[in-house]
């Protein structure tokens, strides 16, 4: 057996340095698919990302501009009322669609929660709660509930205890 560098010379060394230099190729190519899938991969996660941000940004502004409605609409400004007496004033057609376009928001941003497409929000049940204890909302929710899907139901149900 003769000894050149690190490299000893008998029959498996040999063997080996034969074999590498028959089938470098597909070696190269297989390193190629590896790291090509790797790649897929990490770029398919950083995607995901950044479709979340995007999500949560497009439900932010929406959520900016339902609320400054209330700003904008003076009629609007009983639905934050925590007194209110819903038998001589009944709830209005305006505070009844307010009240019921928040509560699709909601819908949609439970659903996309739910589905992984949104981060989830801390101290949402707490939102939720606060809301609807209010008088014109809860009356609202009343009235609209029948029409959600049942999870999100029971995501406002469990948040309003």
């Amino acid at each position: 057996m003769r000894v050149c560098g690190w490299v000893r010379y008998n029959g498996r060394t040999m063997g080996f340095i034969n074999w590498i230099a028959e089938h470098w190729f597909d070696g190269i190519q297989t390193v190629g698919i590896v790291g090509g899938l790797l790649l897929a991969g990490y770029t398919s996660w950083k995607d995901e990302q950044a479709r979340k941000i995007s999500n949560s940004i497009a439900i932010n502004e929406q959520h900016h501009r339902t609320w400054s409605e209330l700003n904008e609409r003076p009629k609007l400004k009983r639905i934050h009322a925590r007194q209110v007496d819903l038998e001589n004033e009944p709830i209005s057609a305006e505070e009844e669609l307010f009240v019921t376009q928040l509560i699709l928001n909601l819908s949609i941003a439970f659903r996309a929660m739910k589905h992984g497409e949104l981060a989830r929000f801390e101290g949402l049940q707490w939102d939720v709660k606060s809301f609807f204890s209010l008088p014109i909302p809860k009356a609202v929710w009343m009235s609209v509930k029948a029409f959600q899907d049942r999870d999100f139901v029971s995501f406002v149900e469990t948040a309003m205890r």
